[in-house]
């Protein structure tokens, strides 16, 4: 596991950029892992500059994101098809049948999952982008005394319903369900980045990097993998600073 702690957030979002962009120069029909949430929308203005730089394209690319609330659909602005089109798939060459997100809005959610895995399964993941959430969750994959392998629905915590709240008009109107790829998906990725902006996350980032390995901590699991780049802003990695 690399870890690298940027002194500013446009550092972290230009050097993300930059894994993701040299994946897709060496291999331009690469398969990406995306993610949502605050985090990574400096990181996609950062490719989207790139791509208008023309230093990247995006033509032979295939992208699945980590998940996808359940009951909205693509067409509403909370929903992750929404904010993935506004923040990226707009702005870069990428054809719109190459990227894939978890349907919300199916009406057999078991199926979609098995879908969603099979198609994961054909086309492995090069590199993955990864948020953290406070509870340690990684796509919404929620603390607990087992987790789930492949894509699943999933019961949102209510700790994770009011971290993503400001994002909605109302606490109301956060979904509590969502599809979301399984740690075991996840893991299969060749390359894992994981993002981590804020002192609000330091004790969270340094659980999931120095603790015990636990699904009550589900970025633990990450140390298991041959290959994570951990990005973490100054305040979001002080804790690990302070302790050498």
């Amino acid at each position: 596991m690399d870890t690298i702690i940027f002194e500013t957030q446009q550092e972290l979002d230009a050097y993300a950029a930059g894994l993701i962009a040299d994946t897709v120069n060496r291999k331009p029909n690469a398969v990406l892992g995306l993610a949502t949430g605050s985090t990574p929308i400096g990181i996609y203005d950062k490719i989207v500059e790139l791509y208008n730089q023309q230093k990247v394209s995006f033509r032979g690319v295939t992208t699945f994101n980590l998940d996808e609330y359940v009951g909205l659909s693509p067409d509403d602005e909370q929903s992750y098809a929404y904010y993935m089109n506004r923040h990226l798939f707009s702005h870069i060459d990428i054809p719109q049948d190459q990227t894939h997100l978890p349907d919300g809005t199916a009406d057999n959610l078991e199926a979609e999952c098995r879908r969603y895995d099979d198609m994961l399964a054909a086309s492995p993941v090069d590199i993955q982008l990864l948020g953290l959430g406070h509870n340690g969750h990684i796509g919404f994959n929620e603390p607990g005394t087992a987790l789930t392998g492949g894509t699943h629905a999933v019961e949102l915590k209510p700790e994770t319903r009011e971290a993503n709240a400001r994002f909605f008009a109302s606490m109301d109107d956060v979904p509590d369900k969502a599809v979301t790829m399984g740690v075991g998906s996840i893991l299969k990725a060749d390359t894992i980045v994981l993002a981590v902006r804020g002192s609000d996350k330091a004790n969270i980032v340094k659980e999931a990097l120095t603790g015990p390995i636990t699904t009550s901590v589900p970025a633990s699991l990450l140390q298991t993998h041959a290959r994570v780049i951990v990005l973490l802003d100054r305040e979001a990695g002080r804790m690990l600073k302070d302790n050498g």
